[in-house]
């Protein structure tokens, strides 16, 4: 089933690609660094084309996106279109109020660290809805669906022939300063996906089993396995209850287990990544309501 565009989404979009823009005008360009990204890239090929950064990225953008509507999926190309062309807009729009900008920090590597930080958190905003802000976000979503590569790994080893181009270009130093940035950058990102996507792993040994399996099932909308535990020392018969929460369920839950049952016993884990049917409680829920 095709997922609809929200209003959320439309948020998303427009604010991840607006901390995007400010790091590609205000950080990547006046610091003349080709971290891996199709904004650095462009910065070289802007050097034998005589266009600006705003059309070359539009340009290159609908290329990729061809690609992602192909090999992706209609709901990530759709949503891709978007930030393709919020970043052209938002460029000129930095270009025209904003022209010839200089080096807010005055260091080159300054400068990257405020690149790759900046980026990265608009890159996890965006791929988080299934989306991205085009370019090389592109290239990386395909490894990571093709080849089962993290999104932060992909983006950076697809990262890395652009920031070797700047050799082209730039010194021996912007080089370097481009690769290094180019691997904090993956780095970083994967640590900002992975914020999104943890998820808490709840075990829970209580006599109250059957309450609490109800609670979240019912109240939490989630799924609940029940399974038969035996004391090591007495032998003794318990049964423990096991979920898997998003972090606002899971502080519910531990609230409602503290009042229900002091005494039980319940250890928890977190979980980055939930393969399966993990929401199809909550559909469920959602379309009977």
């Amino acid at each position: 089933m095709k997922e609809k565009i929200t209003l959320k989404d439309v948020w998303v979009l427009v604010s991840g690609m607006f901390i995007v823009a400010i790091a590609v005008y205000f950080f990547l360009m006046p610091g003349k660094i080709a971290i891996g990204s199709m904004s650095g890239f462009l910065m070289v090929v802007a050097n034998f084309v005589p266009l600006p950064m705003s059309a070359l990225t539009l340009i290159m953008n609908g290329i990729l996106l061809a690609i992602a509507f192909l090999l992706i999926g209609s709901e990530f190309g759709t949503k891709t279109v978007i930030s393709a062309i919020l970043l052209p807009i938002y460029l000129r729009i930095f270009e025209v109020v904003v022209p010839n900008v200089q080096s807010l920090t005055g260091d080159q590597f300054l400068d990257a660290c405020g690149y790759v930080l900046l980026l990265s958190a608009g890159q996890a905003m965006l791929f988080n809805i299934n989306a991205s802000s085009g370019g090389l976000d592109i290239v990386a979503k395909l490894l990571n669906k093709f080849f089962y590569m993290d999104i932060g790994q992909a983006s950076a080893l697809a990262g890395y022939v652009t920031a070797l181009s700047s050799v082209l270009v730039y010194d021996t130093k912007t080089v370097f300063v481009s690769l290094l940035g180019t691997y904090m950058g993956g780095v970083i990102l994967d640590n900002f996906i992975n914020g999104f996507h943890t998820r808490k792993h709840v075990c829970i040994i209580s006599t109250e089993y059957q309450e609490l399996a109800r609670y979240i099932v019912y109240d939490l909308n989630r799924g609940a396995t029940l399974y038969e535990a035996y004391g090591g020392m007495t032998n003794e018969k318990r049964m423990e209850v096991v979920s898997v929460l998003e972090k606002p369920e899971y502080a519910k839950l531990i609230q409602y287990v503290k009042e229900l049952d002091p005494k039980a016993f319940i250890t928890v884990s977190s979980v980055n990544e939930v393969i399966g049917n993990w929401n199809d409680n909550v559909r469920r829920n959602r379309h009977l309501g």
